[in-house]
């Protein structure tokens, strides 16, 4: 729902934050910051079902002066008729998202949720059936597919997870390296269930490859780790990229991607 703010109508609004989530977006019709975030909170409102409430800071700056609005786009989050967040100039989508998400579930959200329950529960059919509705219903959602692709490379269900995988371009810059570094996770995989390990280097590829697939990272980035340390060049440098897969998927703030990447780099350096 998007509603223009003005004097009038401003405090039903407020009230309207104890039953959803409402964002209000301070801008201007000169402000060229503020039409590069319009189209992100609009979308983003009809994802995630908040309120979307326009304060246009030339009609009425007395709101904007209640807000103490200095500088837009200013974009203020109401929950229970408080100011719960804020951030000002036109962030990209994806940190947009990131801080709405705080306060309110998108269905793609509540999707990924439900069926982690039902994994949990021993149901992987039927996160399965249930990935497979959701994808067809959010084919845009990425968080949603890199999800949906990690489960299906656990299910052995690879050119599913490959076909999700192919969807995210390179200009979709936050996902595009994560969803890189789950199709190394899909040759990984096919490294685990590989039979015809000949040598010793053989083995503890395919050995390190089944740890990361099981998410068990720590063995698998300790026995990569080995690999690097006796031959570099082994499956074309397959261990230390294997590593900084495993490092993307972490995330750089993770305590092992911090242990780890520091111990590859004093090997190779």
């Amino acid at each position: 729902m998007i509603i223009d703010v003005n004097s009038e109508n401003f405090s039903e609004i407020l009230e309207k934050s104890y039953d959803n989530v409402v964002v209000i977006d301070f801008w201007a019709p000169w402000c060229g910051p503020c039409r590069a975030l319009k189209p992100i909170l609009e979308k983003l409102s009809g994802e995630f079902g908040f309120i979307l409430a326009k304060v246009n800071t030339d009609e009425n700056p007395d709101i904007a002066q209640e807000f103490g609005v200095h500088g837009i786009p200013d974009v203020r989050i109401i929950k229970d008729g408080k100011v719960v967040d804020k951030f000002v100039g036109a962030l990209p989508e994806s940190q947009v998202r990131k801080i709405i998400s705080k306060y309110v579930k998108s269905p793609a959200d509540k999707v990924i949720e439900e069926a982690n329950m039902l994994i949990l529960a021993g149901n992987r059919e039927g996160a399965y059936d249930l990935y497979k509705r959701a994808i067809s219903e959010y084919p845009d959602n990425k968080k949603l597919i890199l999800e949906a692709a990690k489960f299906f490379i656990k299910l052995n269900k690879l050119e599913d997870a490959e076909n999700l995988l192919n969807k995210i371009k390179e200009y979709d810059k936050e996902y595009f390296t994560q969803a890189q570094a789950l199709k190394e996770f899909i040759e990984l995989k096919k490294e685990c269930e590989n039979t015809n390990l000949q040598t010793e280097l053989d083995k503890m590829f395919a050995q390190a490859s089944c740890y990361a697939v099981e998410e068990n990272y720590e063995e698998a980035l300790k026995l990569f780790l080995e690999i690097v340390k006796k031959d570099r060049n082994y499956k074309n440098d397959g261990a230390r990229k294997a590593m900084v897969s495993i490092f993307t998927l972490l995330g750089e703030s993770n305590p092992l991607t911090k242990e780890y990447r520091k111990k590859l780099a004093m090997w190779l350096y």
